[in-house]
């Protein structure tokens, strides 16, 4: 008995594949033309809008007017510092013992010249410290401090230098020298600060800042300080 439905035979399914893969191919290369034709038509303006479709774009520029002002008001530090000098005499000595007695002593007699320089270190303001509304800007300074302290060697002398009778003191002059120079600069800090040198220092900051915001076109300027550290007339 025969097969009501006979099976194809290969070469009929390879003769049907041909065919759809060459359907497929062709509906590929007319969509090409299609393309190619419409590129023809359009002419420049395709590459135009293609070159226009990768070209980059570039937002409009903002800027960060509270950094402005931040950088403008940190570089006029050095301006802003008060400078304390004077000289302080100072007498140091040292005894030379034997036996528990006093044999001999060593006295150094020191004029020390001393600079103190005072201000508000402006490198330390934060953004948040610095207040922008509209063409009002309000600024707080950070507390004024000492920024520096020395003893000018150049400008400073040993004025007396006596080992004592029959020179038994001991040969001590450098370290005498050293703490002369020690107890001359924590003399000149003190001074310094008990003549106000920090709130002068704190008032020409402020004085300096608003001139200087001014200048910018800000119509209204306020600027707060703060009082110094306790810590902040320590000799460094």
């Amino acid at each position: 008995m025969r097969d009501a439905h006979p099976q194809q035979s290969p070469t009929h399914k390879n003769g049907f594949l041909y065919q759809l893969v060459w359907m497929s191919t062709g509906a590929i290369a007319l969509m090409a033309l299609i393309m190619l034709l419409g590129v023809w038509r359009s002419g420049q303006q395709f590459w135009l809008d293609l070159q226009a479709l990768w070209r980059p774009t570039e937002t409009a520029p903002q800027v960060d007017v509270r950094s402005v002002a931040l950088r403008q008001i940190q570089g006029v530090s050095e301006l802003s510092t008060t400078v304390f000098a004077m000289e302080a005499i100072v007498p140091t000595h040292q005894n030379r013992e034997l036996a528990g007695f006093v044999v001999g002593t060593t006295k150094l007699l020191y004029i020390a010249y001393g600079e103190v320089r005072a201000g508000v270190d402006l490198g330390q303001l934060q953004p948040q410290d610095v207040v922008i509304n509209g063409d009002i800007i309000q600024i707080r300074l950070p507390p004024p401090r000492i920024l520096d302290a020395k003893i000018d060697v150049t400008r400073s002398q040993v004025y007396d230098y006596d080992r004592g009778l029959l020179g038994l003191g001991p040969d001590v002059a450098p370290n005498l020298q050293t703490l002369a120079e020690q107890q001359a600069l924590k003399k000149i800090v003190a001074t310094a600060c008990q003549e106000g040198v920090l709130q002068k220092a704190s008032d020409r900051t402020q004085q300096v800042v608003s001139q200087l915001l001014r200048t910018t076109g800000y119509s209204q300027v306020v600027i707060t300080t703060q009082p110094p550290l306790p810590a902040a007339c320590a000799a460094t």
